[in-house]
């Protein structure tokens, strides 16, 4: 005990010319904060799993985002983050 650490994550997909902002119409649902033993990988790895469930049980099918993870505090951009992992569409699937 006493190693874990807060990690700070948030969720943004891109907005055309406006370049990145936040996913989806709450975007506050996809921003937070977990406290764990693991490291940043494993909080996207939380993060990606909640919002790939939810894209099935909605039927929406996969969007591009990316998932942003820093230590204590959000940064002011991802080059900040501590981990950053972008999903995007199979654009092939059947």
């Amino acid at each position: 005990m006493g190693t874990e650490k807060g990690w700070v994550y948030r969720i943004d997909e891109p907005h055309g010319s406006q370049g990145w902002g936040p996913y989806g119409g709450h975007p506050e649902r996809w921003r937070g904060t977990i406290v764990t033993e693991g490291p940043a990988e494993y909080v996207a790895a939380l993060v990606i799993t909640d919002l790939v469930t939810e894209w099935k049980v909605r039927g929406t099918g996969q969007r591009h985002v990316r998932v942003i993870v820093w230590k204590d505090q959000e940064g002011d951009d991802p080059e900040d983050a501590t981990f950053t992992v972008e999903i995007r569409p199979d654009i092939e699937a059947e």
